[in-house]
């Protein structure tokens, strides 16, 4: 498993411009940046972070590294969905919609299979990792 930097907030700002500076790209790594709005600030915030695709829609997946608390990007897009993706050389509006029931029991089980490392953040903690639909709009 990926060691997280020390300074987290100037990695992911160094990541943001270098895919950014490369279409939106980062070579074969699957990676979008995710602009949510703060729930307490109203601000947004850009946040890079591995996807899954399937059909025409994109999936983030909340494991914050298997902590026991969700990512703040999750947070805030509960408490404000309408977010904007960065990925594959394009901008696009979407809705954040955490997945529920079935639908997230067949995500988890495809996104868990392919990538072992998210089971094992799951079974570290006791909340149960959210997998979010990004909805184009």
């Amino acid at each position: 498993m990926a060691e997280i930097p020390a300074d987290i907030r100037e990695h992911n700002r160094r990541l943001i411009e270098e895919f950014r500076a490369n279409d939106r790209h980062l070579g074969d790594r699957a990676i979008l940046v995710l602009t949510t709005t703060g729930r307490r600030t109203g601000q947004p915030h850009a946040t890079p972070m591995m996807y899954v695709r399937d059909g025409d829609t994109d999936f983030v997946i909340a494991s914050n590294a298997g902590a026991p608390k969700h990512p703040d990007w999750y947070r805030n897009l509960v408490a404000q969905p309408e977010v904007s993706v960065e990925v594959d050389g394009e901008e696009y509006r979407a809705v954040a919609r955490p997945l529920t029931g079935e639908e997230y029991a067949r995500h988890w089980a495809d996104i868990s299979g392919r990538y072992p490392f998210f089971a094992e953040h799951q079974a570290g903690i006791t909340r149960r990792i959210p997998v979010v639909a990004l909805d184009r709009q």
